[in-house]
């Protein structure tokens, strides 16, 4: 029961779980009741429950104080967790382990809520027994030793077998989880996991785990290379006719292209920034114009820096004609970009541009579901779509750029708006 320094399998090629899993039982129990243990367990285990037993968790009932998540809580966990975009990707990695139906596939945010799992019916109504669910919280401190919450924890690929989980209930699992990490800083966004019956547990099951984890981060890598491509492609003709000093960064202040400043991979942005003038750590006062997915950054010289206005020219275009290809246009001083929206995010546009005082998010939900109640899922929505638009669009309440010139066109014949669409408030617009 020595700790190696790769993915340690629970137990190792060629033994029997059975008789592994009764030794596990022996040492668990001793180790709980405080007598003597016959083996000491994994050292990745026994660090897990001493950090348990410290902060006093029942190892027959867990943590029962923990709450599920509703479904819109859910959503925006997901759409906010950094993984929403590898999902399909983690799911075919490891679909040859849960097409025998005897797993479940797990993934999980930082913080160890269950973001979204899939398996066999028989396997997932054994999950439930164990509220192993969507928007539960598997977190180690809840639920005690397994591999998502220990993976979290450990920042290292486990695989808890048997006795070898905190809580009792837990036995007759096995699981194997890894951290999945955000190649550009090297935090944990979540983890991966695969779980099921005891008597499936196999020593290659960690090896597989880790590295589609491991790829998943190549993936989330490649994401965000694509994403400060297309924002360079925009752009770097615009900074070429600036010819002054300037950055075009993303959402995150991760630098795409830079003309005259010294090159750095990443900025400090300011909370709730929207277009106009603000003071950065490292440039000093600058003026921030959008650009589609972030912002064009312009050092302000010595003799303006004082000036409270930038005087931004920025111009909105909204145009719904075309019901197929909707899209918003933005022109500044420094060139001019497109977006062609979603069907959803379409909708978005057109009641931001027609209540420039701005919409809530419970104003917006009646506006696009007629129930002030799916606030979340407008949440979700909005972020998803200040990805694209967080030049443009701010929040509390949600709302364009109150400094901008907003033009919204629609079709001649109202009836034509976003034709689609059953949103009430675009039905009354129609109308």
């Amino acid at each position: 029961m020595t700790q190696s320094t790769g993915p340690e399998p629970a137990l190792a090629a060629g033994e029997d779980p059975r008789r592994y899993a009764q030794i596990l039982t022996a040492v668990y129990d001793a180790t709980m009741t405080g007598g003597k243990s016959p083996a000491r367990p994994r050292e990745v285990i026994g660090d897990s429950w001493r950090r348990l037993q410290t902060l006093g968790i029942d190892p027959e009932l867990g943590n029962p104080a923990e709450t599920q998540m509703d479904v819109s809580d859910l959503e925006l966990s997901r759409r906010e967790s950094g993984l929403f975009d590898i999902l399909d990707d983690l799911a075919r990695g490891l679909e040859s382990v849960v097409q025998d139906g005897d797993n479940i596939l797990v993934v999980a945010d930082r913080h160890g809520r269950v973001l979204w799992r899939s398996g066999s019916t028989a396997v997932l109504d054994r999950a439930d027994d164990l509220g192993f669910v969507e928007g539960a919280n598997w977190a180690e401190d809840s639920v005690g030793t397994n591999a998502i919450g220990t993976a979290l924890v450990s920042r290292r690929a486990v695989q808890i077998f048997s006795a070898e989980h905190y809580v009792r209930s837990h036995h007759s699992w096995t699981c194997a989880g890894a951290p999945i990490r955000d190649p550009r800083t090297g935090q944990v966004l979540g983890a991966i996991d695969v779980s099921g019956p005891a008597k499936t547990v196999h020593p290659t099951t960690i090896a597989l785990v880790d590295a589609v984890a491991r790829l998943a981060e190549s993936q989330l890598r490649e994401i965000h290379r694509s994403t400060l491509d297309r924002l360079r492609s925009v752009a770097a003709p615009m900074l070429a006719r600036l010819q002054s000093p300037a950055l075009a960064v993303d959402a995150n202040g991760w630098v795409a292209a830079v003309e005259s400043v010294a090159l750095r991979n990443r900025i400090l942005l300011p909370e709730d920034l929207a277009t106009g003038r603000f003071w950065l750590p490292t440039l000093g006062v600058c003026d921030f114009e959008p650009l589609p997915g972030g912002w064009l950054v312009r050092p302000a010289g010595p003799a303006d820096s004082s000036v409270a206005d930038s005087g931004n020219t920025t111009r909105i275009r909204i145009d719904l004609r075309n019901s197929q290809k909707p899209r918003i246009e933005v022109r500044s001083e420094v060139g001019e970009w497109t977006h062609e929206p979603t069907p959803r995010h379409a909708e978005i546009l057109y009641l931001l541009g027609t209540h420039r005082q701005g919409r809530t998010a419970a104003q917006m939900a009646t506006d696009l579901f007629g129930d002030d109640g799916r606030a979340i899922t407008v949440r979700a929505e909005m972020s998803r779509l200040r990805k694209h638009l967080a030049g443009i669009i701010s929040t509390q309440p949600y709302r364009l750029d109150e400094s901008a010139t907003v033009e919204v066109i629609t079709p001649s014949d109202m009836s034509r708006l976003l034709p689609h669409s059953s949103a009430p408030a675009i039905r009354a617009a129609r109308g």
